[in-house]
């Protein structure tokens, strides 16, 4: 029997019960799968009209193992850890009062850079297969790639003691060499799944979809992440506060959102990756299903990072760790990650 490390349920009126030192997955008297609690890393919820038993709660949160719930279009609504991960007061207090100070600015602008540098090292990534085979594409691409790292550049200008004085120029920049990398990407998707731009929250068609549905699940391991190094996701730098926006969140997925996510979707798109869609544009539960599992396999494949070789889930909880060494003047400095290609 295949270990199973990530539980995804994506199939309504599915329930989830324990049974022994198993996870059991049930639709009326059918037994659709099991998972090993021994092997299990998380659970990923991915349908309306799912039941979970109290047991499975306990259990999960007993030995550390996250429960998300995501809805078709990638927003993850809900997380279920232990109780007691929020508990680090020291890390949540200096993470506020650096809003204040230089650390904040610092770190908003780290996060920035972090994007802006994996950005330019995915579209490297693309090009260097296509030097030969598509040379107006690979042109196109080192052309935005050499654009996107000018920002850097600008970033490196922005003066200004507290994230609040550099916020705006900072994401003036960020959204400059995101279109940037957006139009290139124009170059290497099939002209099959007509995409013409990118678009977040609200977006029906076929490569947009599986991009926000990709960053709904690198949302969950990032949220968790965080959790365990005692941040405070709601408490962010580089995206502005607001009610219910989990800002810090949003920071520290900049720099991974290209290599867990971008290049899985790009990856399906160009070997003509069918995508199965309802009415309202929303991705059919088989093909929720199979992204979800090549992306939470990307993130435990191995990466290089800092000389070393690591599941890509262990370097996103690496990062949140520095980062609240950082924000407790444990470190001097919070690097990001940066990819390989």
């Amino acid at each position: 029997m295949a270990i199973v490390e990530h539980l995804v349920v994506e199939t309504y009126g599915a329930f989830i019960s324990k049974h022994s030192e198993r996870l059991r997955v049930t639709k009326a008297d059918e037994k659709l799968c099991e998972a090993p609690l021994m092997h299990l890393q998380s659970v990923l919820v991915a349908s309306k009209g799912v039941g979970i038993s109290s047991d499975v709660i306990a259990e999960c949160a007993e030995r550390g193992i996250p429960i998300f719930f995501c809805n078709p279009s990638g927003h993850t609504y809900g997380t279920v850890y232990a109780a007691g991960l929020g508990g680090t007061i020291l890390t949540r207090r200096e993470q506020l009062y650096a809003y204040g100070d230089q650390r904040g600015r610092d770190a908003a602008l780290a996060f920035a850079a972090g994007k802006i540098e994996n950005q330019a090292i995915t579209l490297r990534y693309m090009a260097k297969t296509r030097k030969e085979s598509a040379p107006d594409a690979y042109e196109q691409l080192c052309q935005a790639d050499m654009a996107i790292l000018d920002h850097l550049a600008s970033l490196e200008r922005l003066d200004g003691e507290t994230v609040e004085a550099v916020r705006e120029r900072l994401m003036a920049v960020e959204g400059s060499a995101a279109k940037a990398y957006w139009g290139a990407i124009r170059a290497v998707i099939p002209a099959e799944y007509n995409w013409t731009s990118r678009q977040t929250r609200g977006a029906t068609d076929p490569v947009n979809s599986l991009l926000n549905y990709g960053y709904g699940i690198l949302y969950g391991k990032v949220e968790q992440a965080l959790v365990v190094a005692g941040l405070d996701p709601y408490a962010g730098f580089m995206h502005a506060d607001r009610p219910g926006k989990p800002s810090l969140v949003l920071d520290l997925i900049e720099e991974f959102r290209q290599t867990a996510v971008d290049r899985v979707v790009f990856g399906l798109a160009n070997r003509h990756f069918k995508v199965d869609q309802d009415e309202g544009g929303n991705l059919k539960p088989e093909i929720c299903r199979s992204l979800a599992e090549k992306v939470l396999a990307h993130l435990d494949a191995g990466v290089r990072h800092e000389g070393k070789s690591y599941p890509l889930r262990m370097v996103i909880q690496q990062q949140a760790r520095k980062l609240a060494a950082f924000l407790r003047r444990e470190r001097p400095l919070y690097e990001p990650f940066k990819a390989t290609w």
